[in-house]
Protein backbone atom coordinates (compact mmCIF):
# COMPACT_ATOMS: atom_id res chain seq x y z
CA UNK A 1 0.00 0.00 0.00
CA UNK A 2 3.17 2.35 0.68
CA UNK A 3 4.58 1.84 -2.34
CA UNK A 4 1.01 2.67 -4.43
CA UNK A 5 1.06 6.01 -2.34
CA UNK A 6 4.62 7.17 -3.58
CA UNK A 7 4.10 5.90 -7.13
CA UNK A 8 0.95 8.12 -6.85
CA UNK A 9 2.99 11.37 -5.46
CA UNK A 10 5.34 10.77 -7.60
CA UNK A 11 3.63 10.18 -10.60
CA UNK A 12 1.34 13.55 -9.38
CA UNK A 13 4.46 15.79 -9.24
CA UNK A 14 5.71 14.55 -12.15
CA UNK A 15 1.81 15.58 -14.05
CA UNK A 16 2.27 18.96 -12.78
CA UNK A 17 5.50 20.10 -13.35
CA UNK A 18 4.84 18.47 -17.17
CA UNK A 19 1.25 20.42 -17.25
CA UNK A 20 3.00 23.37 -15.79
CA UNK A 21 5.57 23.23 -18.62
CA UNK A 22 3.00 23.10 -21.13
CA UNK A 23 1.01 26.00 -20.02
CA UNK A 24 3.89 28.29 -19.95
CA UNK A 25 5.14 27.39 -23.35
CA UNK A 26 1.60 28.32 -24.26
CA UNK A 27 1.46 31.37 -23.12
CA UNK A 28 5.25 32.38 -24.21
CA UNK A 29 3.82 31.50 -27.67
CA UNK A 30 0.42 33.20 -27.39
CA UNK A 31 2.68 36.11 -26.54
CA UNK A 32 4.87 35.58 -29.27
CA UNK A 33 1.74 35.21 -31.99
CA UNK A 34 0.23 38.17 -30.43
CA UNK A 35 3.99 40.21 -30.39
CA UNK A 36 3.84 39.00 -34.16
CA UNK A 37 0.22 40.06 -35.16
CA UNK A 38 1.07 43.54 -33.71
CA UNK A 39 4.83 43.77 -35.57
CA UNK A 40 2.72 43.31 -38.85
CA UNK A 41 -0.23 45.44 -38.03
CA UNK A 42 2.44 48.41 -37.17
CA UNK A 43 4.89 47.69 -40.60
CA UNK A 44 1.64 48.33 -42.12
CA UNK A 45 -0.22 51.06 -41.21
CA UNK A 46 3.75 52.45 -40.96
CA UNK A 47 3.84 51.42 -44.54
CA UNK A 48 0.64 53.48 -45.67
CA UNK A 49 1.75 56.50 -43.92
CA UNK A 50 4.59 56.74 -45.40
CA UNK A 51 3.34 55.98 -48.89
CA UNK A 52 1.02 58.84 -48.14
CA UNK A 53 3.56 61.66 -46.74
CA UNK A 54 5.76 61.11 -49.88
CA UNK A 55 2.77 62.15 -52.46
CA UNK A 56 2.32 64.93 -50.27
CA UNK A 57 1.67 68.05 -52.00
CA UNK A 58 0.17 71.80 -52.06
CA UNK A 59 -3.62 71.29 -51.70
CA UNK A 60 -6.47 71.91 -54.73
CA UNK A 61 -6.96 75.20 -53.10
CA UNK A 62 -3.23 76.73 -52.69
CA UNK A 63 -2.31 75.65 -49.00
CA UNK A 64 0.79 74.42 -48.23
CA UNK A 65 1.44 70.30 -48.38
CA UNK A 66 1.30 70.11 -44.19
CA UNK A 67 -1.69 71.87 -42.40
CA UNK A 68 -0.90 70.40 -38.76
CA UNK A 69 2.29 68.77 -37.53
CA UNK A 70 2.05 67.81 -33.67
CA UNK A 71 2.94 64.82 -31.40
CA UNK A 72 0.41 62.93 -31.72
CA UNK A 73 -1.58 64.43 -34.92
CA UNK A 74 -0.50 65.07 -38.70
CA UNK A 75 -2.73 66.70 -41.19
CA UNK A 76 -1.48 67.12 -45.19
CA UNK A 77 -2.60 67.40 -48.63
CA UNK A 78 -1.99 64.64 -50.79
CA UNK A 79 -3.60 62.46 -53.85
CA UNK A 80 -4.78 59.59 -52.42
CA UNK A 81 -7.46 58.01 -54.81
CA UNK A 82 -8.04 58.12 -58.57
CA UNK A 83 -9.42 61.79 -58.81
CA UNK A 84 -7.60 64.80 -59.72
CA UNK A 85 -7.96 66.69 -56.33
CA UNK A 86 -5.67 66.15 -53.53
CA UNK A 87 -7.35 65.27 -50.18
CA UNK A 88 -6.59 66.31 -47.08
CA UNK A 89 -5.04 63.33 -45.07
CA UNK A 90 -5.47 63.24 -41.43
CA UNK A 91 -3.81 61.02 -38.77
CA UNK A 92 -4.13 61.26 -35.14
CA UNK A 93 -4.14 59.25 -31.78
CA UNK A 94 -7.78 58.83 -30.07
CA UNK A 95 -6.78 57.13 -26.71
CA UNK A 96 -5.15 54.22 -28.03
CA UNK A 97 -6.42 53.87 -31.24
CA UNK A 98 -4.62 55.42 -34.54
CA UNK A 99 -7.21 57.46 -36.78
CA UNK A 100 -7.31 58.01 -40.10
CA UNK A 101 -9.41 60.36 -41.94
CA UNK A 102 -9.90 61.85 -45.45
CA UNK A 103 -11.54 64.82 -46.65
CA UNK A 104 -12.35 65.72 -50.48
CA UNK A 105 -12.18 69.17 -51.82
CA UNK A 106 -15.81 70.28 -52.93
CA UNK A 107 -17.75 72.80 -53.52
CA UNK A 108 -17.09 76.44 -55.98
CA UNK A 109 -14.83 77.74 -54.99
CA UNK A 110 -13.26 74.43 -53.58
CA UNK A 111 -12.74 73.93 -50.10
CA UNK A 112 -12.11 71.46 -47.60
CA UNK A 113 -15.02 72.11 -45.05
CA UNK A 114 -17.25 68.35 -45.95
CA UNK A 115 -17.13 65.18 -43.97
CA UNK A 116 -14.43 63.93 -43.04
CA UNK A 117 -14.48 60.10 -43.66
CA UNK A 118 -12.73 58.57 -40.58
CA UNK A 119 -11.65 54.83 -40.36
CA UNK A 120 -9.58 53.44 -37.18
CA UNK A 121 -5.93 51.77 -38.52
CA UNK A 122 -4.28 50.75 -35.50
CA UNK A 123 -5.45 49.79 -31.86
CA UNK A 124 -3.64 49.76 -28.81
CA UNK A 125 -1.31 51.85 -29.13
CA UNK A 126 0.44 53.09 -26.13
CA UNK A 127 2.52 56.12 -27.56
CA UNK A 128 0.50 58.56 -25.15
CA UNK A 129 1.66 56.09 -22.30
CA UNK A 130 5.32 55.94 -23.26
CA UNK A 131 5.65 59.46 -23.69
CA UNK A 132 6.82 58.87 -27.31
CA UNK A 133 5.71 60.93 -30.10
CA UNK A 134 3.94 59.44 -32.53
CA UNK A 135 5.30 61.99 -35.13
CA UNK A 136 8.77 63.75 -35.46
CA UNK A 137 9.52 66.23 -37.62
CA UNK A 138 13.34 67.07 -38.92
CA UNK A 139 14.36 70.43 -41.29
CA UNK A 140 16.80 69.82 -44.20
CA UNK A 141 19.67 69.80 -42.25
CA UNK A 142 18.74 65.62 -40.87
CA UNK A 143 21.66 63.82 -40.94
CA UNK A 144 20.01 59.88 -40.13
CA UNK A 145 21.97 59.52 -37.25
CA UNK A 146 20.21 59.32 -33.82
CA UNK A 147 22.20 62.59 -33.36
CA UNK A 148 19.64 64.75 -35.14
CA UNK A 149 17.21 66.28 -32.72
CA UNK A 150 13.41 66.72 -34.11
CA UNK A 151 12.17 70.29 -34.63
CA UNK A 152 10.60 71.95 -31.12
CA UNK A 153 6.89 72.23 -30.71
CA UNK A 154 4.97 73.94 -32.01
CA UNK A 155 6.58 73.30 -35.64
CA UNK A 156 6.40 75.66 -38.63
CA UNK A 157 5.42 73.81 -41.06
CA UNK A 158 7.59 75.22 -43.54
CA UNK A 159 10.94 74.00 -42.02
CA UNK A 160 9.11 70.41 -42.14
CA UNK A 161 11.65 67.94 -44.67
CA UNK A 162 11.43 64.58 -43.06
CA UNK A 163 9.25 62.86 -40.20
CA UNK A 164 9.92 60.26 -38.29
CA UNK A 165 6.80 57.66 -37.32
CA UNK A 166 7.00 56.06 -34.31
CA UNK A 167 4.03 53.23 -32.86
CA UNK A 168 4.81 51.73 -30.14
CA UNK A 169 2.13 48.75 -29.83
CA UNK A 170 0.97 46.60 -26.63
CA UNK A 171 -2.00 44.50 -26.39
CA UNK A 172 -2.00 43.23 -22.96
CA UNK A 173 0.90 45.17 -20.91
CA UNK A 174 0.43 42.55 -17.99
CA UNK A 175 1.88 39.81 -20.13
CA UNK A 176 4.59 41.74 -22.50
CA UNK A 177 7.91 43.22 -20.71
CA UNK A 178 7.49 46.10 -23.44
CA UNK A 179 5.80 47.16 -26.32
CA UNK A 180 6.54 46.67 -29.31
CA UNK A 181 8.19 49.24 -31.39
CA UNK A 182 8.13 50.27 -35.27
CA UNK A 183 9.06 53.00 -36.34
CA UNK A 184 10.28 54.74 -39.81
CA UNK A 185 10.92 58.19 -41.28
CA UNK A 186 9.48 59.47 -44.73
CA UNK A 187 10.47 62.11 -46.96
CA UNK A 188 8.19 65.02 -48.70
CA UNK A 189 9.32 64.47 -52.46
CA UNK A 190 7.94 67.69 -53.19
CA UNK A 191 9.75 69.51 -50.19
CA UNK A 192 13.27 67.88 -50.93
CA UNK A 193 15.75 70.68 -51.51
CA UNK A 194 18.63 68.27 -52.43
Amino acid sequence: MLEIIIVIGIFSILTLGASTLVMRSFQSNTVVWEQLVKQSEGRKVLKNIVDEVRRAEESSIGSFPIAVAQEYELEFYANVDSDSYREKVHYWLDGTTLMYGITKPSGNPLSYIGTELQTEVAHDVKNEEQTTPLFSYFDETYTGSSSSTPLTQPVDVADIHMIKIQLELERDPTKTPVPLHVETIAQIRNLKTN
